[in-house]
């Protein structure tokens, strides 16, 4: 492989951009196409949905056969709330492979002892999305159940276009929570986005099982992305 090609594929990986390494089966000869560049490039309409599934695919319909090696970045997880739900879903959402960053200004609740080897950042969201910006391929989970914590992440992930955005709260906890979010200019269809409340209806009670709602609905969101948020 050329080193151009491999030093494309590592910048996207460094800036968090999804790839498709494109390498035509009869010659061997292969290129990168950015996610954010199909609109420019001649296979973007068949790009399109493999980017979206995030599945690689030989393309046996194009001349000469194609492979398509789709590379996005790791899934994340951003946690608003470094409560008792939290301390479930943290290693249970590195099990499955995504990468956590648990956020909360409260130093009492943001502690490495109700953390053990996860990074704890007690700063506010505003502080920790300066440096580390959403983007689609990150989810959001706000439980720290105070506006003033949880509404700005919740703004910035539907900015982003995040595969998702949940919060706690009951549904009038979360009729009070549209209510703000539509005063920075969300329109219904981007609120509804939300699931709230967070996770997927299975009678969940305790911490644990909570958490258990929340992975599985940020799953099927991640694995099923024409799906609209089911609690909203």
């Amino acid at each position: 492989m050329r080193r151009d090609v491999l030093e494309a594929v590592a910048k996207a990986r460094r800036e968090r951009l999804a790839v498709a390494l494109v390498t035509e089966l009869d010659t061997g000869s292969s290129r990168v196409v950015r996610e954010d560049e199909l609109a420019d490039d001649a296979m973007g309409q068949v790009l399109a949905p493999l980017f979206l599934s995030g599945r690689s695919m030989l393309l046996k319909d194009v001349e000469g056969g194609i492979f398509a090696n789709i590379q996005n970045p790791p899934p994340r997880l951003m946690i608003v709330g470094a409560v008792h739900i939290a301390q479930s879903l943290v290693p249970m959402a590195r099990l499955v492979g995504l990468e956590v960053t648990l956020v909360d200004p409260r130093q009492g609740f943001a502690t490495s002892e109700r953390f053990p080897g996860q990074e704890v950042l007690a700063e506010w969201p505003e502080s920790v999305l300066a440096d580390r910006p959403l983007d689609r391929f990150t989810a959001v989970a706000a439980l720290s159940h105070e506006p003033r914590i949880d509404d700005l992440p919740l703004a910035a992930g539907l900015r982003a276009g995040c595969f998702y955005v949940g919060a706690l709260g009951s549904r009038r906890t979360h009729a009070s929570r549209l209510e703000r979010l539509r005063l920075l200019g969300f329109d219904s269809a981007e609120l509804g986005r939300i699931s709230a409340p967070i996770g997927l209806d299975i009678d969940a009670v305790s911490p644990a099982e909570i958490a258990t709602a929340i992975l599985a609905e940020i799953i099927m969101s991640r694995r099923r992305p024409h799906l609209p948020a089911p609690n909203s």
